[in-house]
């Protein structure tokens, strides 16, 4: 059913709930995993995103650990590092990819002053090519 799954990640707790669902999910349907994290670019005269997610180095950090974490479980892994803005990058890779589905946490580093109207979460399930699951 869900050939091939996209795992957005950040620095987030959420992010690393979400990871046990998927490895469930991954497991039970047998799907390929694609792990993405985005180095977010702020736009001119845009307050500079957060530390966490705005370093190469900590990016790939990130994608080593996430990697390790499934391959302890026995799931292949394929990682993505994009730049950009985390939620149009999303829904971009997950077109490129044909991907099936999307997993990701309720709240990540990218809630805003505004609230969940303008997270991260809210924006790709408004713009997803697929189907979103969020785990709470």
């Amino acid at each position: 059913m869900f050939k091939t799954v996209l795992f957005p990640i950040d620095q987030s707790r959420e992010s690393r709930q979400a990871a046990d669902t998927v490895a469930e999910l991954v497991n039970f349907h047998r799907s390929r995993l694609i792990i993405l994290s985005v180095v977010e670019t702020p736009e001119p005269g845009e307050e500079a995103p957060s530390a966490e997610m705005a370093s190469p180095e900590a990016i790939a950090e990130l994608l080593k650990t996430a990697r390790n974490l499934f391959s302890d479980q026995g799931i292949d892994t394929e990682l993505i590092e994009r730049e950009g803005k985390p939620a149009f990058t999303i829904c971009d890779v997950a077109d490129e990819l044909d991907a099936d589905l999307i997993i990701m946490g309720c709240r990540g580093l990218g809630l805003t002053e505004e609230g969940a109207a303008d997270s991260v979460t809210n924006r790709v399930i408004n713009l997803a090519p697929c189907p979103v699951l969020i785990v709470p």
